[in-house]
């Protein structure tokens, strides 16, 4: 039985067109030809992800942070709230790590990154891109552009709304968990993003006093317990691509 032949680039496109949680994982998942795949470390990222929801409501809820259903809306509403401040962190953090990696790199791997960082940087203009969805549909200062187009085209902007919350909750756990797909660069960039990522949240927590109905020493580990984690993840991660496919920070920058 011959293999199934390869989807046109056209039906690719209309798929993604169609199924906004297929664009997502086009856009937000790394597919660099030769990136190293590596199943461990992408089933420890994904637990990781799953306990560390499960630990925060299950933080909130012990001290009575939501009561009643409109409490637990709170908390889910909080929880988004905190992975966009996650992703917009991860935007401006990017540019500054990626940055600096590329400007370190030598000779022609300087020249290498900057094209590999193409895609990377697709991904974090099509999550801000979704912002820019949101305000059409839902801003009371653009109500008058919302009038002006008349019923066809507040069809168009809701039909265009429905796909991008989906395109976006979805992105927002890829671009997570992934790192926005910066393993397109090189495979020891997600790790290194992902540590300074969680340590600026941990500062962002203390500077805006997050989570004050929590006992202090409590607060402390909680915020304290996902940056040491995420570290070590990292570190781990680092370890593993030396040892099984000869990867280093060093090596990557050419020196």
């Amino acid at each position: 039985m011959p293999p199934p032949s390869e989807p046109s680039r056209v039906r690719k496109v209309l798929r993604g067109v169609f199924n906004p949680f297929h664009a997502a994982q086009r856009t937000f998942r790394p597919s660099r030809p030769g990136i190293v795949h590596d199943p461990q470390v992408r089933k420890l990222q994904l637990w990781r992800t799953v306990l560390g929801l499960a630990a925060w409501v299950g933080l909130l809820l012990a001290y009575q942070a939501a009561l009643s259903a409109g409490g637990v809306k709170a908390v889910a509403d909080d929880r988004f709230d905190q992975s966009w401040s996650s992703v917009l962190a991860l935007v401006c953090t990017f540019p500054v790590v990626v940055g600096g990696f590329v400007a370190a790199a030598r000779g022609r791997l300087r020249r290498l990154y900057l094209r590999r960082a193409l895609r990377p940087l697709g991904a974090v203009v099509a999550i801000m891109a979704t912002m820019g969805t949101s305000a059409l549909a839902m801003a009371p200062e653009l109500a008058g552009v919302r009038e002006a187009v008349g019923l066809p085209g507040k069809i168009a902007i809701a039909v265009l709304t429905l796909w991008s919350i989906g395109f976006a909750l979805y992105g927002i756990g890829l671009s997570l968990v992934h790192v926005f797909r910066t393993a397109d660069i090189h495979e020891v960039l997600p790790p290194v993003l992902a540590g300074v990522l969680v340590w600026e949240t941990a500062v962002m927590d203390v500077v805006t006093g997050a989570y004050p109905q929590v006992p202090a020493g409590v607060r402390a580990v909680f915020v304290l317990g996902a940056p040491v984690t995420v570290t070590a993840l990292s570190w781990w991660e680092l370890r593993r691509l030396r040892r099984h496919h000869g990867f280093t920070i060093r090596g990557a920058l050419g020196r």
